[in-house]
Order: structure tokens, then C-alpha cells, then sequence
């Protein structure tokens, strides 16, 4: 039986929106997607970077000269590929295979863009190369500290190239972590050399 009633206002409501009813546009279909953003090199993945060494190949073992069982002296690396926008470099060396957790190496930020190589035995002073500055390792020392894993246990050492469209606002011996911090986003293209090194 017909009750008399007509559509609850909320219904009507609806219909009236979708319809367009007077002085109503209709809304964009819920499917449509928001516009995308504007693409920029913040937002694609990171160009490589070839990253070599004259003291030891890829995968291959770390001479004893560049670990704390040597002269501790960092070695010497190479890198090409670096964009032409690149307005800094930096380096950080770690150790992933560390029984706390990833041992920091070696922090350096600010390298002129226009430099593919650093020399062996860079020193452990806060300011090198013409202006770059050193940060602070996880031996609580600026500058570069060698492998030095437990004896017994081979551990990898990750040497890291970041070329940055922006030079890092940071002081010398700021840690790995204000380094990736303030790179958040202006990474232009990365590579990385790794080696390994077990103590006796």
C-alpha cells in the first residue's frame, strides 16, 4: 500500500546533486584523480654515479693500510657521472654488518662539484679540500676511521657519492644523520664502492 510519502529530504537531496539541480554544478566524479605534481629531480629516483678505487675492486677485500689494524688512512676513490646542475658533493662510509646497528665511518659534505676524486689519506682536520668539511664518525672522531670489525667477522664497508643540487647548510662535524637529513631531497645522483674487511 502507498504510504502518501515521498523521498526522505536526504534522498532528494542527493538526486538533486547529482542531477545538477538549480543553481547546483555537479561535483567532479569521485574516480577523478587531484592534478599531479609538477615533476622535479626531488621526486625521481637518483642518477648513478661510478664509483672506483685504485686500493681495491668492488666486492673485494680492503687492504689492511686504510683499517685501524694499518696507517688508518682513508683511500683513495674516483667517481664519474656527476650531473651538471650538481652544486656539491659529499661522502659517507658505513658499515652495515656492525652488531649494533650501521657504524659510521666517515661524514664529508661540501666538496666542489667539480671534483672526481679524493686523494688518499684525506687528514682528520674539520676543513680539507678547499673549503669541504668533515663530520663527525661513530668513534666520536672527525674525519675518516677504518674498518675495524670484531676479529674474526668480514664485515662491508659501503663508500657512498652523493652529488646535491644544494651545498649542506652544515658546520663541520655535523653526524651522518644531519648530513642525510639536510640532503633530504636534493640528492641529484648517488653511487657507491664497496669493499670488505675481515680482522685475524
Amino acid at each position: 500500500m502507498a504510504t502518501g510519502y515521498g523521498p526522505t529530504p536526504l534522498l532528494a537531496l542527493s538526486a538533486l546533486l547529482a542531477l545538477g539541480g538549480p543553481g547546483l554544478a555537479p561535483g567532479p566524479p569521485p574516480s577523478t584523480p587531484h592534478p599531479q605534481t609538477v615533476p622535479t629531480h626531488a621526486g625521481r629516483r637518483p642518477m648513478s654515479l661510478a664509483v672506483e678505487s685504485s686500493a681495491f675492486t668492488e666486492g673485494e677485500a680492503i687492504p689492511p693500510r686504510y683499517t685501524c689494524d694499518g696507517d688508518n688512512v682513508s683511500p683513495p676513490l674516483t667517481w664519474s657521472g656527476v650531473p651538471e646542475e650538481t652544486a656539491a658533493l659529499a661522502v659517507i662510509v658505513d658499515d652495515p654488518d656492525a652488531p649494533a646497528g650501521t657504524w659510521v665511518h666517515w661524514v664529508l659534505y661540501g666538496l666542489d662539484p667539480g671534483r672526481t676524486e679524493l686523494p688518499e689519506g684525506v687528514p682528520a682536520r674539520e676543513t680539507v679540500l678547499d673549503g669541504a668539511r668533515q663530520g663527525r664518525n661513530d668513534f666520536k672522531e672527525i674525519g675518516y676511521g677504518g674498518p675495524c670489525p670484531p676479529r674474526g667477522q668480514r664485515h662491508q664497508y659501503a663508500f657512498k657519492v652523493y652529488a646535491l643540487d644544494a651545498s649542506p647548510e652544515l658546520e663541520s662535524g655535523a653526524t651522518k644523520a644531519d648530513l642525510v637529513e639536510a640532503m633530504d631531497g636534493h640528492v641529484l645522483a648517488e653511487g657507491r664502492l664497496t669493499g670488505t674487511y675481515r680482522r685475524h
